[in-house]
């Protein structure tokens, strides 16, 4: 993975596409900070981890931009997104969410809403990097309301 982000940012340079450079440059600069923190090199699931993170960021900022209608901000943010998203793993479906969700219901059998905490101790290492983990917990949490 990182020598994927590395040969992208000389081909970004090489092209001179200033916004994919600008966005590899981001996800270096993210990667070097928790390589400094951890004070060891990251991993692949880390790395991912840490494109996650500024996917998270840049979905809170759009809206944000959108309190503000800033439709410029909007698209430019949105471009970003698309960019750090090449590098996540293939995303399931709303349907295979659904399914190992309803998995997990069935092994853990749950009562209530307390037992959330069970549940998405069970599914977040299946969909880290792979799902939107708002839309697991809010489909959970329908699930759950639903008992």
């Amino acid at each position: 993975m990182r020598e994927k982000i590395l040969n992208d940012l000389k081909t970004a340079m090489k092209e001179q596409n200033k916004d994919v450079l600008t966005v590899i440059r981001m996800i270096k600069g993210a990667m070097q900070l928790e390589e400094i923190n951890l004070k060891r090199e990251l991993n692949d699931d880390e790395i991912i981890n840490v494109i996650v993170k500024q996917i998270k960021t840049r979905k809170e900022s759009i809206v944000e931009f959108e309190k503000g209608n800033r439709q410029d901000l909007i698209s430019k943010t949105n471009e970003e997104i698309d960019i750090l998203s090449k590098y996540m793993p293939e995303q399931l479906t709303e349907k295979e969410i659904n399914d190992e969700i309803t998995k997990a219901f069935e092994e853990i059998n749950p009562t209530s809403s307390s037992d959330m905490g069970k549940l998405m101790a069970r599914l977040t290492p299946i969909f880290k990097g792979k799902a939107d983990m708002s839309f697991v917990s809010k489909t959970i949490k329908e699930k759950l309301s639903n008992l």
